[in-house]
């Protein structure tokens, strides 16, 4: 085997780094980043440490939707993405309601935890039915939209493995925070939930960059179709110019074909009467 056939071209290194460095910030993007991790986890912090503190209620939910309004504006200032800001100002507001309108703080914590375990089913079930959640969410992102599904195989698996990891990994969070939600008190619940905001989303994160990194590069259909469209117009372009250049050409003939028959016409024909 030659150097050149055990080394992969330069382009085809470089085009593979590219690749994986899009699926990295696009993994990143698709779930909202550090800056994710902190606008869903920091307001659930001040909450647990306030009520803990002060033990009122409305105080310890006021100021946690208040830090929560400010992390969206400062993403608006910002010109960052609103969708995770907006995720977690109704999901702090939601808790917020219940809890005050309940006065049991543990129902703070409800509509996120009811979200984790309606996204653990919905990751769970993608999965089993073979439309996993993760290829649909990161298809777009990669320019690869759904060609995975009957295109690229191998990332067909790693994107069902990935969603299979996110769906377990959420559905053991819920078995731990139920429990607590319904046997235990609020301090402990909110302090369990804190504990497990950042850790089983970075095991997710990383586990669908594993599976990822060994997958096939995404096939790029955007691409795919620029260039088809580009050769459509570079057949179109080469077909007109022919016309031009067959046109001329056409005429020269046909005329020439015409004035040939007249010629031949009037050596037939017979000569005057006197």
């Amino acid at each position: 085997m030659t150097p050149d056939e055990k080394t992969p071209p330069t382009g085809h290194r470089r085009a593979a780094a590219d690749s994986r460095a899009a699926a990295d910030t696009a993994l990143l993007e698709a779930f909202g980043g550090v800056r994710g991790m902190v606008d869903t986890t920091v307001p659930g912090l001040v909450f647990v440490l306030l009520y803990t503190i002060k033990r009122d209620i409305h105080l310890a939910a006021i100021a946690a939707l208040g830090l929560t309004v400010l992390l969206g504006l400062a993403r608006l200032v910002r010109k960052e993405t609103l969708k995770h800001a907006f995720s977690g100002v109704f999901g702090v507001a939601f808790g917020a309601i219940f809890a005050m309108m309940s006065g049991d703080a543990k129902n703070f914590y409800l509509p996120g935890m009811l979200y984790t375990l309606g996204l653990a089913i919905a990751y769970i079930l993608s999965a089993i039915f073979r439309f996993p959640l993760i290829g649909v969410l990161l298809g777009p992102m990669l320019k690869e939209n759904l060609s995975w599904r009957t295109r690229n195989p191998g990332r067909f698996r790693a994107y069902t493995r990935s969603t299979w990891a996110w769906g377990l990994i959420l559905l053991a969070k819920s078995a731990v925070l139920f429990p607590l939600y319904w046997w235990g008190d609020a301090t402990q619940l909110g302090w369990v939930k804190v504990a497990l905001g950042i850790p089983p989303f970075l095991l997710c994160v990383y586990l669908t960059w594993i599976f990822l990194a060994k997958a096939p590069p995404p096939i790029d259909v955007i691409a795919e179709m620029e260039a088809e469209e580009k050769a459509e117009r570079e057949r179109e372009r080469s077909k007109a110019e022919a016309d031009k250049i067959a046109d001329p050409l056409l005429s020269e003939w046909t005329g020439q074909i015409v004035s040939e028959t007249r010629t031949e016409s009037a050596d037939r024909q017979p000569p005057p009467r006197h």
